[in-house]
């Protein structure tokens, strides 16, 4: 018997993964709502496409009660409190599955224990609206969940590339840094380069939402889904630099407080996530969902960088002045220091 599947989103970096891997399957119609404005070319060909905007709570939900009930809906954009009690409303006594694409970041930081597993505190910082807002959201769908009218599955990735999405710096974007690497300019890590960092390929991850679908096994639960290679940040960008063709990159350490003080908006999740140890326990996921982390890291960064090649996206990218003056200043701090401290260390 085919099932209805609707991806909410659909057309991202995950959601992509995860429309192309239902579409290899026989017993599965794809469905998508969006508002058009994604990547269609490369997943639109075998899907059915419901266009609206998320947001327009009573839209919404008068086009999923018109599309009649789904046997499984994957939420891969839910990000607001309103937006899961918009779902509930939505899917409640409609669906035989809500799966919802939610972060490890809703754990605390930093963890008390590691790695952290699903039941490890949710305690994200409001200072941190991304995780905190997807703390309620979970807490809503948990309170909803009903394994007959409203069976929920929460899925938590970390960090999560494939296609040309990139490596996470601690500052600007992946891009620009890759191109700082191979013209042999230095490049910004936080702190001591020392925290560790897990990057896990869509395919993976994607997997996990698909063989989730149905599964009774995993109702009413959640699962971590993530790199399983526990990197420092600066051997993280060792490899990317190594899979670009350079053989020693030029990292330059600034204390993460620093950079919140400097540069509160671009190093935002650097002071609230980077820093931290980003270590968690897939065993549930690998237990239940049948995950398996198949793609290393140098594996999978070489695949992006030769799609970002193929569009020219690393020498495209464009300048950002600030990033120099930032390094400029802190070499110049540093040279302060020594004179300053020079004869006080006798």
């Amino acid at each position: 018997m085919t099932k209805r599947v609707l991806i909410i989103g659909g057309t991202g970096l995950i959601s992509t993964a995860i429309t192309k891997q239902l579409l290899a399957r026989s017993d599965v119609e794809v469905w998508h709502y969006n508002r058009g404005l994604g990547n269609q070319a490369e997943v639109s060909e075998g899907v059915r496409t419901i266009h609206g905007d998320r947001t327009d709570y009573a839209r919404f939900e008068a086009q999923m009660a018109e599309a009649g009930p789904f046997d499984g809906v994957i939420d891969m954009i839910g990000f607001k409190a309103e937006e899961a009690e918009s779902a509930v409303r939505a899917f409640h006594g409609r669906v035989g599955h809500y799966i919802y694409c939610s972060t490890v970041d809703v754990y605390s930081k930093q963890g008390n224990a590691y790695p952290v597993a699903e039941d490890g505190e949710r305690n994200a910082s409001p200072s941190f609206p991304y995780a905190y807002n997807k703390v309620l959201s979970e807490n809503i769908l948990f309170a909803a969940h009903d394994a007959e009218r409203f069976p929920v599955t929460i899925i938590r990735p970390a960090q999560t590339y494939g296609g040309s999405g990139t490596a996470v710096p601690s500052v600007a974007d992946g891009n620009y840094q890759m191109k700082r690497l191979r013209e042999g300019r230095p490049i910004i890590v936080h702190g001591d380069g020392m925290s560790i960092w897990v990057a896990c390929h869509r395919d993976d991850v994607a997997r996990a939402f698909v063989n989730a679908i149905g599964n009774e096994v995993a109702l009413g639960k959640a699962y971590n889904v993530t790199g399983e290679e526990w990197m420092t940040y600066d051997r993280y960008w060792r490899i990317v630099a190594q899979e670009l063709g350079v053989r020693e990159p030029s990292i330059v350490h600034i204390p993460t407080d620093l950079l919140g003080k400097l540069l509160p908006k671009r190093a935002e999740w650097c002071v609230e996530n980077f820093r931290y140890n980003n270590i968690y326990d897939n065993s549930a996921a690998r237990r239940d969902l049948d995950f398996r982390y198949t793609v290393t890291w140098e594996e999978g960064i070489r695949d992006v960088i030769r799609v970002l090649d193929e569009s020219g996206a690393i020498e495209a990218a464009g300048e950002r002045p600030w990033y120099d003056a930032l390094l400029t200043s802190w070499s110049e701090a540093e040279c302060l220091m020594e004179v300053k401290m020079v004869g006080m260390d006798d």
